[in-house]
This record gives C-alpha cells, structure tokens and sequence, in this order.
C-alpha cells in the first residue's frame, strides 16, 4: 500500500492507513529515507506527523518526506525481520544501518552426537547438526530454549561440560535435564524427546500443544489450578515464539504478483523474494482500458515490468496470465534461463500468495479513499445529478440481521475528505416483525432525521439507502413526515445478476433509474459508500448479537460449535491468545478450516 505524491496529503492519507502490523516506509521523491516497523501501523506512522514531540533527527527528515509507503504483515515478529531485510537492501538515510545475516538468532540442534543438545546461536549456518529459524529477537530464541527444556528437558551443556560429568548437575535437580551425562535416561527415551522438541521448532506445534492441553486438564481434574494456569500460559507462549517468518521458507529467488482489478481501477503488487529473504514490495496503479479482465492486466503488467529487470526463476501470481508459455518464453530469454510462472500453489507459497494478496486489496482501498481521487469523484457525481451546489455531506443506511434476530441499522457519513467515522451511528432496531427489513428501515429513519430536525446534527446533501423502491418508499415517507425537502434522496439498487458495475439508481420524483457507467467515477464513490454501510451494519450487529448472549463472542460464530471452541480455548490457552493469532495460527487447530479461520479473525477484530 502506498501514497505518494508531489504534495502529500498526510491527513488524508492517515485516514485510511489500517491498524494492522507491518512496515513502513518514508520516501523523499524516488530515495528511500526511513523503514520502521509496528504493531499498529496507524498509530506508529501517526506519530510522525506529530512535530511537538517529534526529536530533532525525525523533523529534519519529515521535511523531506514526500510519501509513505506500507506493507501489511501478520504478526510484528515478521515485521521485524522485513524490516531488517529492507533495511540491509536499501541502506536508508535515516535509519541505523543493522548488522549482517549472520546476525540472526538461531536455534542449533547438535544431532550429529547421541544425545544431541540445544543452544542458542549465531553465526554461520554451515556447521554439522540442524538450525531453527531465523528468530524475531533473541528475547524469542531464548524464551523457546527455556520453555523447551521445561518441557522436554533437552540438555543445553556444551559438550565439554557434557563430556566431563560423573554426576548430575543442578539442572537435574530443578527438573530442566534428564541427565543423559550420567545415563540417567535411555538413548531411545532421550531421542523420543528430541523428536518431539524438533517436531515444534518445524512448526508442527499441534502435537506438543496437544501434549500441553492433556497436562492442564490433568492438573485441572486434580484441583491443581496454579499448575493449570502454568500450562495455559505456556501453550500461549509457544504459539508466540513459534511465529516466525515465511523469510525462510522459499528457495531460490522469486517474484509474487498479484493484482486487483474493479471497475476501471486497477492495481498491482510486486513482493521480491531473494535468498529466502523478503525485500518489500511495490504497488502499481496502471490505466486500464474498459473491461480489462484481471488476466489481461498481468500479461501485460509482466511483459513490460520485466523489460529492464532480470526476472527471477519464479514467478507467482494470483491468477493465471494469458498466454502464459509465451509469457514463460519471453522471460527465459530474458533471464538466460528457464522461468516458471504460476498461481496454482500449496503449502509455503499458497500463505505467501495469500500475504501478498491481502496487500494488494488494501493498497487498492486507499487509493479508493486518497483524497486526490475523492475530490474527483464528488465532482462526477455533482455533474450526474446536475447539483448547483457542491456536495459537502452524504449519508448511508444499511440493515443486517441473523435470520431477523436482533437486526441493526448503520448509517455512514462521507464529506469531501472521505469516511467520517466519528459520525457513524448504529441503531438497534426493536418492536418489529422479525426479517421486515422495510419497518427496520423506517425506524431507522425516523430515530435519526428526528434528531438531526431538533438541531443535534447537520443534514446531508444526499441520503443513499441500500436497496429499491421499497426502501426507497421508506425514505421518502420519513422526509415528508418530518418536512425535510432539502436533501436528495437515492436508492441504490443490485443490477442484473447482482453484478458491481451494473447498479440502479433512483430517486423520489422520478420512475427511470439513472445508470451510470461501470466505470463512472461518481458511480466509484457510490459503490464505497454502500459497501462501506453494510460493513459497518455487519460488524453492529455481530457485536449486538455477541453482546445479547454474554458470552465468548466464539459462539456468534457460524460453524464453530462447543466442541471447536473447546479445541481453540485449549490450543491458544484463552480468549487472549485466540485473539492474537493470525489466520494461520487459527488454521493450525484440528477442525478449524481455513475460511473458519478467517472468519473467526475477522470477528475478533471487528471487520
């Protein structure tokens, strides 16, 4: 995601910056000035913007600064890594410049000896025995070697003091070591728990936090609370130290390209991976022509991005190119060797794809909702109503309602800048028949404008309502209750097959809808702000419904029934550790699917 610009609008641009982990980067003009990471990235980047607390160094740089870009990641351990990463590519200005690969921490598995040892490491990788990592921090290296040795009790010695004992040491005594030193256990029952320690540090955490789950039942049965506890927070801290990021895990080099295409906006991010390390990325926005399909865009996207760049050996994208062997001939000559394109990936590469996907739909957003764009598309639609005056505020209604159970009203409110989210209101629709999304509507209506009629708010120059006539009536019928004849009033309605691109619009005083081109741009910012009402409408209404029960929000959730949320509440140790996951780490959990785990994701964090 990026936003750049001769005059960048930072306020604009903070607006629409998600609240996600990942990394940003400060540009002045086409020089890299600074790369930082955050848990928030709203929040973080924020600061800057700040100059009352802002030190010396920072206001010298800000002034340079031209834009922002931000690459979105799952959990601030990668961000940390794709930082470094980014930092050592590109050495900016204003950073201070971190120490070389070998610096990483590592975790070294002596397996060449009979009782192989664990230990913190770093430095070169070609040593005998097996490497774990590269690890986020070495507060994350040493936490797993900790927990690991409570566990498993795998000695940490080096092999000198190994070599040497004629009885246990201390860490026997304290139950960190089955003294193997002295043959106090077996080579067979020493092997089964380095097994076992190997089996989570490969990221098959699932059978040592299974392992966890039955000691906390078992210390549970047997009224042991506090050792309950212990337990729940160790699977909690395992899952934490075990999040690592995908850097290690493709070889080679390679290219992930992934697109989104919707209307006549189009939007491409190139992610660059070389020696297994995560370089950044970079976000396009080309002109395309009328009904561009998203295949056609990266044919033509590949042939001309790779012209003055060596491709990789790998090119992964999230649809299939036309004419893909041509396209796979042409970057071979490039190259001087065999490139491979594809998009039909499992495993490491299908979570890559899907990290770079999510990249590209929320650079696509912002460039929607940039300030530059916004002001564009008032304009079209003050020219599509033939409005005298400029459009200076607008409103949406939206209902959402489980089978008619607890239904909610949203209303959204745009002005020129964008989104005015403090201006959002949510109505919790009581005393109607179940399912009757018209009375939903009229209430709605009628509890909002009432107010704004007493003075406790401003009317917009527009009213969209999500939906036909019928609501459209609804609208109309609450105008004129109340005497208000100074706002225009518009139902957005699907078009045929329910297709984007193809709305309706009506209004009070006229039977012909009006049909704006697909690729209008007053019909753009229609389409963001009804799509923006029934995502909040959506999210109300979950809460509501969460809210109702008391209870675990868990059970909202459709398809997750007692026995899975029983699995989760074991696997995470709570609530708390559900909620920090990523999708990935929720995908983990025996009988949660991956779009289970989106959806539970989604729920937690309010999308």
């Amino acid at each position: 995601m990026s936003a750049t610009s001769q005059q960048f609008d930072a306020q604009a641009f903070l607006k629409t910056l998600t609240q996600q982990p990942g990394v940003y980067r400060m540009l002045g003009g086409d020089k890299l000035l600074y790369v930082g990471k955050a848990k928030n990235l709203k929040k973080r980047v924020s600061t800057y913007f700040n100059r009352g607390q802002a030190s010396p160094r920072i206001q010298s740089m800000m002034k340079l600064v031209s834009g922002v870009e931000v690459t979105v990641t799952n959990t601030e351990a990668e961000a940390l890594l794709l930082e470094n990463n980014i930092i050592k590519e590109h050495r900016p200005k204003y950073n201070i410049l971190l120490r070389d690969d070998k610096s990483y921490p590592y975790i070294h598995l002596s397996s060449h000896h009979k009782y192989p040892g664990l230990k913190f490491y770093r430095g070169s990788t070609k040593r005998k025995g097996e490497f774990f990592g590269p690890y986020a921090s070495v507060g994350a290296v040493r936490e797993t070697l900790n927990l690991l040795q409570k566990t498993f009790k795998i000695r940490q010695c080096d092999e000198s003091f190994f070599k040497n004992r004629s009885r246990p040491c201390l860490q026997y005594q304290i139950e960190r070591c089955t003294a193997p030193c002295v043959n106090l256990i077996s080579a067979e029952q020493y092997q089964a728990d380095v097994d076992y320690a190997r089996q989570f540090l490969q990221g098959k955490s699932s059978e040592v936090i299974n392992h966890l789950v039955a000691e906390m039942e078992k210390s549970s049965s047997e009224l042991d609370y506090e050792q309950a506890a212990k337990t729940r927070d160790m699977i909690e801290a395992l899952r934490q130290v075990s999040q690592q990021q995908y850097v290690s895990e493709l070889s080679g080099d390679c290219d992930i390209i992934t697109c989104k295409v919707k209307d006549a906006l189009a939007c491409v991010q190139v992610f660059r991976v070389r020696n297994k390390m995560n370089l950044g990325n970079r976000c396009y926005f080309p002109k395309i022509p009328h009904d561009y399909e998203p295949a056609e865009l990266l044919t033509a996207f590949i042939g001309q991005y790779y012209l003055q760049r060596r491709p990789p050996e790998e090119i992964i994208t999230s649809i299939e190119p036309t004419d893909k062997s041509l396209l796979e001939e042409m970057l071979g000559k490039q190259r001087g060797k065999k490139v491979k394109v594809t998009s039909s990936v499992r495993g490491k590469r299908a979570r890559w794809l899907e990290f770079a996907t999510k990249n590209v739909i929320t650079a696509f957003e912002t460039r929607l909702a940039s300030q530059s764009g916004m002001e564009q598309r008032y304009q079209a639609l003050e020219e599509l109503f033939d409005l005298s005056d400029p459009i200076q505020r607008m409103e949406c209604f939206d209902v959402s309602h489980t089978r008619g159970e607890l239904t909610v009203a949203s209303c959204v409110v745009f002005t020129r800048e964008g989104p005015c989210k403090s201006e959002y209101r949510k109505f919790n629709i009581e005393n109607i028949t179940p399912g009757d999304d018209y009375a939903a509507m009229l209430q709605a209506l009628t509890r909002r404008y009432t107010r704004l009629k007493k003075g406790e708010g401003k009317l917009p120059d527009i009213l969209f309502i999500d939906g036909g006539k019928g609501q459209l009536t609804q609208a109309g019928n609450v105008m004129e209750e109340l005497q208000i004849d100074n706002v225009l009033v518009v139902g957005v309605a699907k078009g045929a097959d329910r297709r984007a691109g193809l709305e309706q619009l009506f209004t009070l005083h006229s039977k012909t809808p009006i049909l704006p081109a697909h690729d209008s741009l007053a019909l753009h910012l229609i389409q963001q702000i009804r799509d923006e009402a029934h995502r909040f409408a959506i999210t109300s209404h979950r809460k509501r419904r969460s809210k109702s029960r008391n209870t675990s929000p868990l059970e909202g959730i459709s398809g997750l029934g007692p026995k899975r949320r029983q699995t989760l509440l074991k696997y995470f140790g709570g609530l708390r550790g559900i909620s920090r996951a990523s999708e990935q780490e929720l995908a983990k959990v025996p009988g949660i699917s991956k779009q289970l785990a989106h959806t539970i994701h989604d729920v937690l964090h309010g999308n």
